[in-house]
């Protein structure tokens, strides 16, 4: 059985005023090739399938379109889960409909699937909370899938019922999840677990979530989930929410991020974009291997000296799009920006570092670095304007207003 793993489509985003649409037309429809190309069985989309919760109406429209291509006539499933920019109730809408193309919504981590059967041989075989048990056409043993979207910590308590909402998250899913894994997932079938929360390694270093992605990791959000709360019998799990693709562990099997198809934010400036395809079968150890995407344009951050020597570099990367930091004696006039934009349509941001130290700000030494992100920039401001450093609960909630504004 072979699984093709993708996630955080953000289906209508826009970097600043940037449309990426057709940039998520091409690369959509890349992934619908590689599909058939590899002839996969089975399509997991782990949540972030839109970028707000009201996309606009050509991201729905690619949506759908997209979801039917996958499906092949109703004989491959496309399992979808929300993600923490997803609504879940849009999410799950079009389910009556979406069944009848072999397409399946699961927007919160009660959802219940009910159980169907189509014309081309697609089943579902069992049903319960959080997880279904699949009959794929032409493959004799089942793929069965715990399915948990996004929620934050509160209602994922308040989905499983549980009372004790002082116990931790993390053990709390392990319990449920090792409750469901005892019950369905035996050796005679595929057994997936596909979830949109912050995973990572007990004992490493907490990674930085996507400098524009809604943080998980917030006041109100869910904490991190450890590699070793995942029952035994999974034999991969498929991720969404981080934005880079990576494998957070190998233990209990493959627990891994296949990241967004396209690079959302200039923190992830020239980074590789893949899916994943799952090579399954009962009893045996998952293959996993990483297939490249090349459609959308690549992020980059240049620094030049000068408007000349930016003109010059803007000519060289003509394909790409652009945050620019200009070193300049004076600040930006509105020829030389008029004459940057002419020279590339691309330019997200321009960054201006004026190195004339003539000015009474910079004799008192109290220069702004506009290199910095908007995080360092702010712990800055608020120790010269208090005299104090901020406090992880006000830089929490600094982050949380800054993803919600984009």
């Amino acid at each position: 059985m072979k699984i093709l793993h993708t996630s955080d489509w953000h289906l209508g985003k826009r970097l600043d005023n940037f449309s990426r649409h057709e940039e998520q037309v091409a690369v959509l429809n890349e992934i619908c090739t590689i599909a058939d190309t590899e002839k996969a069985d089975a399509i997991i989309i782990a949540g972030d399938l839109f970028d707000t919760f009201n996309p606009p109406t050509d991201a729905v429209e690619l949506f759908y379109k997209t979801l039917k291509k996958l499906s092949n006539n109703a004989t491959r499933p496309v399992i979808c889960i929300a993600g923490n920019h997803d609504s879940p109730d849009r999410i799950e809408a079009p389910d009556p409909l979406a069944r009848e193309n072999g397409i399946i919504f699961t927007g919160y981590p009660n959802s219940l699937v009910p159980e169907f059967e189509l014309e081309s041989g697609l089943k579902v075989l069992k049903s319960n909370e959080g997880f279904i048990e699949l009959k794929i056409p032409n493959i004799t043993y089942p793929l069965r899938l715990i399915l948990t979207p996004y929620a934050n910590e509160l209602r994922i308590k308040t989905y499983l019922g549980i009372e004790d909402t002082e116990q931790e998250l993390r053990d709390l899913l392990q319990q449920k999840w090792n409750e469901t894994a005892e019950k369905y997932c035996d050796t005679t079938g595929v057994n997936i677990l596909a979830t949109h929360l912050f995973v990572t390694k007990k004992g490493t270093e907490i990674q930085e979530e996507p400098d524009d992605e809604k943080p998980i990791l917030h006041i109100g959000g869910a904490q991190a989930i450890y590699s070793d709360n995942f029952p035994k019998q999974i034999q991969y799990v498929a991720l969404g929410h981080l934005h880079r693709q990576q494998t957070v562990d190998t233990q209990p099997c493959p627990i891994v991020y296949s990241g967004s198809p396209l690079s959302y934010s200039f923190g992830e400036s020239n980074q590789k974009k893949y899916v994943m395809l799952i090579d399954a079968e009962p009893e045996k150890n998952a293959k996993v291997r990483e297939i490249e995407l090349f459609a959308g344009k690549k992020l980059i951050r240049i620094k030049c000296h000068g408007v000349d020597d930016a003109l010059l570099c803007l000519q060289q990367n003509k394909e790409h799009l652009v945050e620019l930091t200009l070193l300049t004696d004076n600040y930006l006039n509105a020829a030389d920006k008029k004459a940057l934009h002419n020279a590339h349509e691309g330019i997200i941001s321009i960054i201006p570092e004026v190195t004339k130290a003539n000015s009474d700000d910079t004799k008192k030494g109290r220069t702004i670095d506009l290199t910095k992100n908007r995080e360092a920039l702010f712990k800055e401001y608020f120790l010269h304007s208090k005299g104090q450093e901020v406090s992880n609960e006000l830089l929490d909630l600094f982050k949380e207003i800054v993803a919600e504004d984009n």
